[in-house]
């Protein structure tokens, strides 16, 4: 039997990146997945279409997942087709500006910290409110960056969002326990996505980046996407509160030379 067989899940971020890869496996795994997107609905149906295509089940919604009320209709339509959601990944999120802190817009600050964070608490807290009075377990896996705790100038706006995941994360991963929902992160470094295509279409700069990474070369989105099922599953059972770092050892890098 499939791992998450007709187990209802949320993906956000699921069109591209580690989000798409997270729907594809956990797909595979059984689950039935409702994922968003923002903007790129081709990319949406070419998830659709890849999970059909290997006899899972998939539903792209466009959310936004900084606004309660479509976070709310998104749980809405996949609590209507599946049932009540039972496993969440947070994917969807943004990167950093590189703007300065003097330069940055308040605008700006808020776009990132809309998604990057509030998108977390408002799914958490939806999923929370779904399962409770269902007799279900549940778990939750937010997906963070090195840079929750590794800052970099100029990402003002995206590191002390997911700064403040890491501790949304924790907390929540104590206050659920009780209700048998456990809540763990995933920090990834360098990941080949999308977010990182300037650095994709230029092998000479990539070469450059995976001269810093102790193993030698930037991780794929199926790498973080198997942690992820692993935390999901039953296997992880006593795990919670726990954020895994996926970085090739990128992260122990600080204060080398000096």
């Amino acid at each position: 039997m499939a791992v998450f067989e007709n187990v209802s899940a949320i993906v956000t971020g699921g069109e591209s990146g580690i989000g798409r890869a997270c729907a594809v496996a956990m797909a595979a795994a059984g689950a039935r997945i409702t994922f968003t997107f923002h903007n790129d609905d081709d990319a949406a149906q070419r998830v659709v279409r890849d999970i059909a295509q290997s006899g899972g089940a998939a539903r792209a919604i466009k959310t936004d997942v900084g606004d309660e009320q479509q976070v709310d209709a998104l749980f809405n339509a996949a609590e209507a087709a599946h049932g009540p959601v039972s496993l969440l990944v947070n994917s969807a999120g943004l990167n950093m500006s590189g703007t300065p802190l003097a330069a940055m817009p308040l605008s700006q600050f808020d776009r990132v910290v809309k998604t990057d964070l509030y998108g977390p608490f408002l799914t958490c807290r939806r999923f929370v409110r779904g399962l409770n009075g269902s007799g279900l377990k549940g778990r939750i896996v937010n997906i963070s960056s090195i840079h929750e705790r590794a800052p970099r100038a100029g990402g003002a706006d995206y590191d002390a969002a997911k700064g403040g995941l890491a501790q949304l994360t924790a907390t929540l991963a104590l206050e659920l326990a009780p209700s048998g929902i456990a809540v763990n992160g995933v920090a990834p470094g360098m990941i080949l996505t999308p977010m990182n295509q300037p650095v994709i279409d230029d092998p000479a700069t990539l070469r450059m980046h995976e001269k810093a990474i102790p193993w030698g070369r930037a991780g794929r989105p199926e790498e973080v996407a198997a942690v992820v099922v692993f935390l999901l599953s039953p296997d992880a059972d006593y795990i919670t509160g726990a954020t895994v770092t996926i970085d090739g050892g990128l992260s122990l890098t600080v204060a080398q030379g000096a």
